[in-house]
């Protein structure tokens, strides 16, 4: 069974600094096209110019996303993973990404922050609530662009 990557440049080095893959399963940092596509420079790059412009057009898609309907960051993740198959520095990037969404997964089921939480979120329901019914005893049922001097 072959751990490493016959290509130079692109030995398995797992985030522990062993030079494996790690016991998680993680595939070593480089360029994941098939071997015939990486034997020939032009045809490589030009595999790795079109992955790019993938990638990028699913990033602006994920970032067209952001402010209307839709999965924004998702679709900018998985943009981010089509360019994670060619570059390292994508899979960098992605590798980061998992550890601090992991992280903050862990500090979200501390007892403490899930108590702070569940307090600031009550907190602003009441002055949500609030708010509401100071508009509903002034203006009633009236939608705000309908209000007229009063």
């Amino acid at each position: 069974m072959n751990t490493g990557s016959d290509q130079p440049g692109e030995a398995g080095v797992a985030s522990d600094g062993t030079g494996t893959d790690g016991a998680k399963g993680e595939q070593s940092l480089g360029s994941r096209a098939p071997e015939f596509i990486k034997a020939r420079r032009a045809l490589h790059l030009s595999w790795q110019v079109g992955i790019f412009i993938i990638g990028l057009a699913v990033v602006v898609v994920g970032i067209i996303m952001l402010p209307l309907p839709g999965p924004g960051w998702v679709v900018i993740f998985g943009g981010m993973a089509i360019w994670a198959t060619e570059f390292v520095w994508a899979q960098l990037v992605l590798r980061w990404t998992k550890r601090k969404v992991t992280e903050a997964a862990q500090r979200a089921l501390d007892p403490r922050v899930r108590r702070r939480n569940i307090i600031l979120t009550s907190i602003g329901l009441v002055i949500v609530a609030a708010l509401g019914g100071i508009y509903l005893y002034k203006f009633g049922f009236e939608m705000p662009w309908n209000i007229k001097d009063q």
